[in-house]
């Protein structure tokens, strides 16, 4: 259930701007106002769905088999190493100016495809978006807030999923005790880790993340070759 505490984590984190856009779009929308910033911040979100939203109806069959070939130790190192070069090229050559208010369709609309790479494990969602937004010029901290209020439709896709799967489960009802405990803290905790990271990338730059992102693909291409890691 890490979708859905990613998803908690999230809504209250951006809390202000999901409501913003929410109320923004529909006082829009009564006056017809089809340039206003929080409309276009809405429609954005939405064009941003589109993408990995067909590309995981597509993939479903061989994304939720139990041995899909797409999440082998092999390929979630090997994936944590691209992430971890496109990422490194995007700090390099991005210029790092544009604000979040600068969002166009068009961003939205390439974010939402490079967020199709969430569906591979290592890519990660928040990795894909975040490096395409600061490929696109945003600042790193705009970029991160760009990477979650555009992804927010997609996690909640993937957290409701998760929760009908453990629905069709038949979990007890000290079961669902114990998970409510467990999103509770996973929320928190994740809350927290959006909290840093907003605050980090205010001050520094991405190649922490780009070496941590190496470095762990690295280790798991290495154990998968030795047979360590299955």
């Amino acid at each position: 259930a890490m979708q859905l505490a990613a998803l908690a984590a999230v809504i209250s984190y951006f809390w202000s701007d999901i409501v913003g856009v929410v109320r923004g779009s529909i006082a829009a929308t009564v006056r017809r106002d089809w340039k206003d910033r929080e409309l276009k911040l809405g429609l954005a979100i939405i064009i941003a769905t589109v993408p990995i939203s067909v590309a995981g109806l597509l993939l479903s069959k061989i994304l939720n088999q139990c041995n899909s070939p797409l999440r082998t130790p092999m390929v979630v190192g090997v994936a944590c190493i691209v992430m971890a070069i496109l990422m490194g090229w995007a700090e390099l050559s991005a210029r790092h100016k544009r604000s979040a208010e600068k969002l166009t369709l068009f961003d939205a609309l390439l974010i939402g495809i490079a967020q199709v790479g969430a569906l591979i494990p290592g890519l990660s969602r928040s990795g894909s978006t975040f490096t395409a937004s600061l490929g696109l010029g945003f600042k790193r901290e705009d970029a991160a807030r760009v990477s979650f209020l555009l992804g927010i439709p997609a996690i909640a896709l993937a957290g409701g999923r998760e929760l009908w799967l453990l629905y069709q489960a038949n979990l007890s009802a000290e079961a669902w005790q114990i998970l409510g405990i467990g999103l509770a803290v996973s929320s928190a905790s994740a809350y927290i880790a959006i909290w840093g990271l907003m605050r980090f990338l205010h001050s520094f730059s991405t190649w922490p993340l780009v070496i941590y992102r190496a470095v762990l693909g690295l280790v798991l291409i290495v154990g998968a070759g030795m047979n360590w890691i299955r």
